[in-house]
């Protein structure tokens, strides 16, 4: 035992000991991140499956402990005498408790955040909100919102302090001791730390990634608790986005699967020029809108979005729709230029800066005109960017809605995001009303979304909200919101001649089981309205329909004549059993198609499910179905296509 003591007094006992408490730190970290989406996890919870999330989360963590402390271990056990002094070991103690704390603070701040995403930040996450000048205030309402996690931070931050070891100074004075000691401990240190990172002692084997996490969980989403947030970044850095495999030749690649479009002709093609007003709804998860589950409580829901069930009444959709993504900046590049989200969010990729189609381009030879309205400050996001790249003449946000003397200008303004809905609705069909026709026109609401605030003035009119979630207020302001739009333009002389879209860019906080599955997380509506009766209102039964699908679609309707690029399928002219649809999710890429869910992490299958009939995701049939081969092989080549086309700039047509 007195060895043991002495031990723990010399520099490598001492650092030791000081890893243990980062450990003890970042696994606290984690059941904070845990209880935080308790609803989430809690329901498939098991004993052997949080054995096995413990066992990956203990990997994970040496990594990314052995990365952040790097430094400061080197430093401990840097065999110099001359460093052995009072103030030295001060500034270590700064650097360890300082390190370490930013590690905590990032783990803290993704068990909130992952409310929103559905899976640990990478680095993108930096970018993702470097043009908004509002992420302080955003910051300051979360911890106000979330103070008993800036409290157990604290408390933390304080525990490595108090528990942090300084060594003892009659250690250091035994020369030869100190200096054999040092030298040993760095030389054994030094294959276990690169062991440790790794993630894996075997020759040969890749480092571990954030796709590893998968090993120890039974669903993607699961893997969050596994992994924390200082790995998640580390891992990203630097890293390519976009990775062409070589699953296949590529001959066998372009037979599989090739996003080129070809467009057909049929009595749903119009000749007249008809308008288009796509409407992408901040956060309007499917799980919000009543007609769309009619399962729910014994077919008793009724939703929060009255309008929007309505309108669904006149209405074409589809059984099963899916958004391509889980953040807002997925959900342009989907929607309007058919690139669905793979690994990053585009925005945030060097492939950014390819060529890009999308809607505007491809209409303006047709005398179209065409416009987007966001009520953000104009750099928000990084859309306005985007709507320039794909052809959109002008660009309405923040600015532009200020200098209307009609409305209140920044009176109107949230105070976090953007203008509130229905002003900036209203502004929107002012601006429609003095555009030459035919038009398209692309507008992104902001109202339903975090911190879930409604103006003033409505405080206590959507109290009939039941259920307890902050945004059911939300989105039944927004839905009145639409109503007022819809209302307002049905007087209007271009209304009749006019295809509206209405699509949620991603869901948002969900209540019900199914809708915090893998598959339910993405569930989102899509809309096709034709004021005129042109498409037949319905349900298309069993078809598959995601974001990517609205542009081509909206090109058949339209009568468009020439082939492009879309990672998406027509679904007025596809098969049902031929639609299909696709998203990415913590590492994995799930594949939607006929009445089966693959969930593949790169290079093998690690889910198959009957999504339609087993909506709660309950038994994994990977390995008991031929189809698995097939749908493994469709997705391979999806993955190849997409990566080849953004490493080589293929993604319109030439």
């Amino acid at each position: 035992m007195k060895r043991i003591a002495i031990f723990f007094r010399t520099n490598t006992g001492a650092a030791l000991l000081n890893m243990l408490v980062a450990y003890a730190v970042f696994m606290i970290s984690r059941l904070a991140f845990f209880f935080e989406n308790y609803s989430t996890f809690a329901p498939d919870m098991s004993a052997d499956l949080a054995m096995s999330m413990l066992r990956g989360a203990l990997v994970f963590d040496t990594s990314a402990l052995l990365y952040i402390n790097s430094l400061y271990l080197v430093l401990m056990l840097l065999p110099w005498g001359r460093k052995e002094v009072a103030g030295f070991h001060r500034f270590l103690k700064w650097l360890f408790v300082a390190t370490n704390s930013i590690g905590l603070a990032l783990n803290l701040g993704d068990a909130v955040y992952f409310t929103y995403t559905g899976r640990r930040s990478t680095v993108t996450v930096f970018s993702e909100f470097a043009s908004e000048n509002n992420i302080v205030s955003i910051f300051l309402t979360e911890f106000v919102n979330h103070w008993y996690l800036v409290l157990l931070f604290a408390v933390l931050v304080a525990l490595m302090w108090l528990c942090y070891r300084t060594p003892d100074k009659c250690i250091w004075q035994r020369r030869w001791r100190y200096y054999v000691a040092q030298c040993v401990t760095l030389l054994v240190l030094a294959p276990l730390a690169i062991i440790g990172i790794r993630g894996s002692a075997t020759a040969g084997t890749r480092p571990i990634t954030i796709s590893n996490a998968n090993e120890y969980v039974n669903r993607p989403i699961e893997g969050t608790v596994v992994l924390n947030t200082p790995f998640s970044i580390i891992r990203s850095i630097g890293k390519k986005v976009f990775v062409t495999p070589s699953y296949m030749p590529m001959e066998e690649m372009k037979r599989t699967y090739e996003p080129i479009i070809t467009p057909v002709r049929d009595s749903l093609t119009t000749s007249q020029k008809k308008n288009v007003v796509v409407l992408i709804v901040e956060s309007m998860g499917k799980e919000y809108i009543g007609s769309l589950n009619p399962t729910l409580e014994s077919g008793h829901y009724k939703g929060y979005m009255p309008f929007v069930d309505s309108l669904l009444a006149k209405s074409l959709t589809f059984e099963y729709t899916f958004a391509n993504g889980r953040i807002s900046m997925d959900a342009m590049p989907s929607i309007l230029s058919g690139i669905p989200m793979m690994v990053e969010p585009f925005f945030l990729t060097p492939a950014s800066l390819n060529d890009v189609g999308g809607l505007p381009k491809m209409l303006r030879p047709r005398g179209y005109y065409s416009a987007f309205f966001h009520g953000a400050h104009n750099i928000s996001m990084g859309f306005s960017a985007f709507a320039h790249a794909i052809g959109y003449e002008k660009y309405y946000g923040l600015n532009e809605y200020c200098r209307s003397p009609k409305y209140g200008g920044m009176d109107d303004f949230d105070g976090k995001w953007a203008i509130w809905d229905e002003p900036f609705l209203q502004y929107t069909l002012d601006e429609i009303g003095t555009f030459r026709q035919p038009f398209l026109v692309s507008m992104f609401t902001a109202s339903s979304h975090h911190p879930y605030n409604i103006p003033a003035q409505y405080a206590g009119k959507f109290t009939d909200a039941p259920g307890g979630l902050p945004i059911y207020k939300c989105v039944r302001y927004t839905d009145m919101a639409l109503r007022r739009f819809f209302e307002r333009a049905s007087h209007e002389p271009w209304f009749r001649n006019t295809i509206f879209v209405l699509v949620a860019d991603h869901t948002n906080i969900n209540q019900h089981p199914f809708y915090k599955t893998e598959q339910g997380l993405y569930s989102i509506p899509i809309i096709f309205y034709t004021p005129d009766g042109s498409l037949r209102p319905g349900v298309m039964k069993d078809v598959i329909a995601q974001q990517t699908d609205i542009m081509p679609t909206l090109m058949h309707i339209l009568g468009y004549d020439k082939p492009y690029v879309a990672f998406g399928c027509d679904l007025l002219s596809t098969p049902a059993d031929q639609t299909w649809a696709f998203n990415y999710n913590n590492g994995v890429y799930q594949y939607f198609k006929g009445d089966l869910m693959l969930q593949f992490d790169g290079q093998k299958t690690i889910g198959l499910y009957r999504f339609k009939t087993d909506s709660l995701l309950k038994q994994n049939l990977a390995g008991s179905l031929p189809q698995q081969a097939t749908l493994e092989h469709e997705l391979k080549a999806l993955i190849q296509q997409y990566m080849h086309r953004m490493n080589t700039n293929q993604l319109i047509l030439r």
